[in-house]
C-alpha cells in the first residue's frame, strides 16, 4: 500500500514540535489561513525543512570533531575481504548504531594487528554519521584520566561528562596496567554504563584471559558478565594485517631484484 504523504501544515507541525517551538506549532498554520496566506505553508515547510537539514549537518561536524576517531580508519579504507562473511554482516550491521538505543555493547577481539582498532574506527564514523555521539580513546589513556579524576576529587564530575556520550570506544582493553587502583576506575566505569549507555570494546584478550586484567575473579566475573550482556562479539581470528604487508613487500622486493639485476657473467671454465 502506498504511503499517504503528509500535508504542509503537518509537516510544519512536526518540525516545528522537532526544533521544540510549540508555539509556532500551534500557532503558525491557523493565523496564515486566517489572514489569507494558506498558500505560504508550502514554502515555510521548506524554509523549516532546510533548516532541520542544516542542522543535523552542523550536529555531525561537532561530533565528528568531538569524537576523537582516527580520521583515516573508515570503513571505505577497511579491507572487508580480509574478514569472513558472516563478521562483515557483522560490521555493517553495527555501522547503523542501532545497538547505541539501547546501550548494547560491542566487543572485538583478536591477536594484534588483525584490524580490531580500525573496525572500531570504522563503527565509531558511521555512528557519528547517524547523528549520534562516540568518543574514540586508548583504554590505558582514558584510565589514567579516570585516576587522575578520582585524586582531585573529580571522579563522579567526569563520569557524569563520560555518560553523555552514547558509544565509548576503548581500544586495547587487555594493555591496562593492572594496578589496583586502575582496575578499580575501569571496573566504576564498566559498571555505571552498565545497560544505559554502550561500550564498543577491543582486546587482545578473549574472557578467558580477563583474570590477567582484573586480577580477582569476582572482579573478572562481574566484569564480563556486564559486558557480554547484551553484546555483540566479533572474533578477529585472523593473520596480522601488518605481517602479511611485511611479507608482500619483501616479495616484492626479491622479484624486483631478480629482474633488474642481470645475470653473472659465465666463467671461463663454463665457456670452454
Amino acid at each position: 500500500m502506498t504511503q499517504t504523504l503528509s500535508s504542509p501544515s503537518e509537516r510544519l507541525r512536526e518540525l516545528a514540535l522537532r526544533f521544540k517551538i510549540p508555539t509556532v506549532a500551534a500557532e503558525v498554520e491557523r493565523r496564515l489561513v486566517a489572514a489569507g496566506h494558506g498558500g505560504a505553508l508550502e514554502a515555510l515547510c521548506d524554509v523549516f525543512e532546510m533548516e532541520g537539514d542544516n542542522r543535523q549537518e552542523r550536529r555531525i561536524s561537532r561530533l565528528q570533531r568531538a569524537s576523537n576517531l582516527p580520521p583515516g580508519k573508515t570503513l571505505e579504507t577497511l579491507k572487508l575481504t580480509r574478514f569472513p562473511n558472516r563478521v562483515v554482516h557483522q560490521l555493517k550491521e553495527l555501522c547503523r548504531g542501532e545497538f547505541a538505543s539501547g546501550g548494547d555493547n560491542v566487543l572485538i577481539f583478536g591477536l594484534p594487528g588483525t584490524g580490531k582498532s580500525h573496525a572500531a574506527s570504522a563503527i565509531g564514523h558511521k555512528v557519528v554519521e547517524r547523528g549520534r555521539s562516540v568518543y574514540y580513546t586508548p583504554t590505558f589513556r582514558l584510565v589514567q584520566d579516570l585516576l587522575r579524576a578520582k585524586r582531585d576529587l573529580e571522579l563522579p564530575r567526569l563520569l557524569r561528562k563520560l555518560d553523555h556520550i552514547e558509544v565509548l570506544i576503548l581500544d586495547d582493553l587487555g594493555y591496562v596496567q593492572q594496578e589496583a587502583e586502575e582496575i578499580e576506575v575501569l571496573f566504576t566505569l564498566l559498571a555505571e554504563r552498565y545497560e544505559r549507555r554502550s561500550l564498543l570494546v577491543t582486546s587482545n584478550l578473549v574472557f578467558s584471559q580477563w583474570d590477567q586484567i582484573f586480577k580477582n575473579p569476582m572482579t573478572t566475573a562481574a566484569a564480563v558478565d556486564r559486558m557480554v550482556h547484551h553484546a555483540t562479539v566479533l572474533d578477529f581470528n585472523l593473520p596480522s594485517y601488518r605481517a602479511e604487508e611485511a611479507r608482500l613487500r619483501g616479495e616484492g622486493t626479491t622479484t624486483a631484484k631478480a629482474i633488474t639485476e642481470p645475470e653473472p657473467e659465465p666463467t671461463t671454465e663454463e665457456k670452454t
